[in-house]
Formats: C-alpha cells, structure tokens, sequence
C-alpha cells in the first residue's frame, strides 16, 4: 500500500490523508519534517539521496526527512525515518516550521508543512543504499559556501531550509 501524508492547512491543522504520490502531483499542503544531526565539532550530517529516488536524486540535502505517518508526532517520526534511512539511533528536538512550495521538472511538487528536527551524535551512519547513495559531515560555513559555489547539488528544500537554519545556529550557540 502506498504511503499516506497527512493533509494540513495553514495552521498545521490536519483535514484529512492522502497517498504520497498524489500529494506530491496536485502540490497540496501536507505535514513533513526534516533532520539535522550534528556532531560534537557542530557538523552537519549530509546525505546524498540515491540514485533511485523518484524525485531530486543524487542531491545532497539534510541529514533526511520525510512524512509522519497518521498518529505519530513529528519527533517519533524523524527518529523512525533517521533510523531507517542512515542506521541511526539520535534523540531530537523540533526547532521550528515553515512551509514551503516547490515545482520539481518531472511535474510534481514539494508544498509541505515542514517541521525541522535537530540531535546530536559523533555516530558515524549505516546507509541504507536504496535511500541514500553518500553522506559527510561539514561545517555550517562549508556548506554556506558550498550553496552559494554549486547550487545545482543541492535540493531545493535544502537551501531553503539551511538559510533559514543557518540564522537560528547563529543566534542559538548552545546544542543540546
């Protein structure tokens, strides 16, 4: 059975299920989240999405995200996802939410409620090859430049998510 995403609207209230795919083709707002999992030098995991994956693959993005499932907050959900896509076991925390709409060239698009989650380890992952083909760790400021040097390698929600979260590290210095 394909996976459902919750339906939401603007308040991150939920108004109802729908399969993944036909979100995805009618751009309709639904509940996501997005991972970020630093090391004790304040790198950020990066991955970079298999070849395989139906829409942006072999970008490199935030550590993973995905879609909470009917009944499972946002924080059971990106531990199940961190788990199932780089081998990891990481406490989170939600930090804050945006939403955001994007078109992708095979038709889809990307409006989701997104709700970014940051933990914590020096673990290095165990991918799982059909979700993600790389990963490394880089600094906040490496990244930055990287963006700005070679957008192209990054997904979209990525750099809109990473400017956003670049400002909240700036302000916030303490990791938990």
């Amino acid at each position: 059975m394909e996976e459902q995403v919750i339906l939401v609207n603007e308040k991150d209230e939920p108004i109802g299920l729908m399969g993944k795919m036909e979100a995805h083709q009618k751009g309709l707002l639904h509940r996501a989240f997005s991972v970020f999992v630093f090391n004790s030098k304040k790198e950020v995991l990066l991955q970079q999405r298999a070849a395989c994956k139906y829409h942006s693959p072999n970008l490199w993005t935030n550590t993973c995200c995905s879609h909470p499932r009917a009944g499972e907050t946002n924080i059971a959900a990106g531990e199940r996802r961190l788990q199932e896509e780089m081998g990891m076991k990481v406490p989170l925390q939600e930090v804050f939410s945006f939403v955001y709409k994007a078109p992708f060239d095979n038709g889809l698009t990307e409006h989701e409620y997104d709700h970014v989650l940051i933990g914590c380890s020096d673990t290095p992952p165990e991918i799982n090859p059909e979700e993600v083909a790389s990963w490394k760790w880089l600094s906040l400021e490496a990244i930055r430049e990287d963006i700005e040097q070679n957008p192209q390698v990054y997904t979209v929600w990525f750099k809109i998510i990473f400017e956003k979260f670049y400002h909240y590290l700036l302000q916030n210095t303490s990791l938990k």
